[in-house]
């Protein structure tokens, strides 16, 4: 057996976040009223966008906010025209008719600076820099501006299209293997939708911040990509399986993280947060907190909060969806299940208590991605 050993992230190490920060110190050296620079990803298959880094050195930050760029005709128009934005005056030229509105508002913030970010020509997300004077971006502003920010913007894209090509490689690999039914299509839709749930409500003390929660987002739909080794005959067995048969279905760990680690060497990218993130789903998603789980019996925080995420994330959607082996569960009887497994000490009991926060959402997710 192969013993993993996980990586727990700290979130101020080698992140995007740390970057935008030493940028920030760059650019307070010349520009001492630039108080916040933000940026936030655009994802186009739902016109989502959504927040994702930022640095604020004064005011509260915005966290867990998302909304349909297409609803936000100002930020539309200058991803349409690949345009800057300069709001010189934000309390009196900004109305507090959104959500956002309303907050940049309160923190006081008086002008603003908006960049948008493009790569190989698609709309990756934009840049806003704000400030605690009215009028700071003059002309020579903007253009010494420009230049950083384009610096940034180049180690967002490259960063977030990295994601997106592990993301792409190791689905790839399991549609060209053929794995089939309940592991494709909306189940991994969901899985992702319900982790970012489950992350956006976890206790502040897991310092989650938006940019971990993105790629916990994008990552949560591997989770069982060593399945892709397994027989269907034992996969998609329609009955109870026999010892056996239950000892060959749980290498999937240790498979997927073989599969995953040899696409990461292959990009020189395991030492990358995101990849440590992507692997800590895949190897440990089937850990429990007693340290009954598998593959290596881990116990309690040994067990990284990604992963944690993930095993709830995924028990709820099994419960509530059909499977070859069950009918679908009500959601109150899921739930209940969890309840139960934390009782047990099987589950994260943060975790569970984060998806049942959110139930109004998870039914949507449920109603929305639905197998039918």
């Amino acid at each position: 057996m192969i013993t993993y050993q996980s990586v727990h992230i700290d979130s101020n190490s080698e992140t995007l976040t740390a970057k935008l920060h030493e940028f920030h110190d760059a650019i307070l050296r010349d520009h001492p009223h630039i108080i916040r620079i933000a940026c936030a990803l655009y994802e186009e298959k739902h016109d989502v966008l959504k927040t994702f880094i930022h640095s604020t050195r004064e005011g509260h930050a915005i966290t867990a906010y998302q909304t349909i760029l297409s609803n936000m005709p100002s930020l539309k128009s200058l991803a349409d025209n690949q345009e800057c934005r300069v709001i010189e005056n934000i309390q009196l030229e900004i109305k507090p008719d959104t959500e956002h509105s309303a907050w940049l508002l309160e923190q006081g913030y008086a002008s603003s600076f908006t960049v948008p970010i493009y790569h190989h020509n698609r709309l990756v997300g934009f840049l806003f820099l704000d400030s605690d004077e009215t009028n700071t971006f003059t002309e020579q502003v903007q253009r010494q501006l420009l230049v950083k920010c384009n610096q940034i913007a180049e180690v967002v894209s490259c960063e977030v299209a990295t994601a997106q090509l592990l993301v792409a490689t190791a689905s790839a690999i399991r549609n060209i293997a053929g794995l089939r039914d309940f592991e494709t299509g909306m189940h991994l839709t969901r899985m992702a939708e319900f982790s970012k749930l489950i992350a956006q409500h976890v206790p502040a003390s897991y310092q989650l911040t938006d940019e971990i929660i993105e790629h916990i987002y994008l990552f949560a739909p591997l989770h069982d990509i060593g399945k892709i080794g397994i027989p269907d005959a034992i996969l998609l067995k329609n009955g109870k399986l026999t010892p056996e048969e239950r000892k060959i279905i749980e290498m999937h760990v240790t498979k997927g993280v073989s599969i995953i680690d040899e696409i990461l060497g292959n990009f020189g990218l395991l030492s990358l947060q995101p990849a440590q993130i992507m692997r800590n789903i895949i190897a440990c998603h089937h850990e429990y907190m007693d340290g009954s789980g598998y593959p290596n019996g881990l116990v309690g925080d040994a067990i990284p909060i990604e992963a944690r995420i993930v095993t709830v994330a995924d028990i709820f959607d099994a419960l509530t969806h059909e499977r070859p082996y069950k009918k679908p569960w009500s959601i109150p009887d899921a739930l209940a299940e969890l309840q139960k497994m934390v009782n047990d000490g099987k589950l994260d009991e943060h975790c569970v208590n984060a998806l049942a926060a959110s139930m109004s959402e998870a039914r949507l997710i449920v109603k929305e991605y639905n197998d039918a």
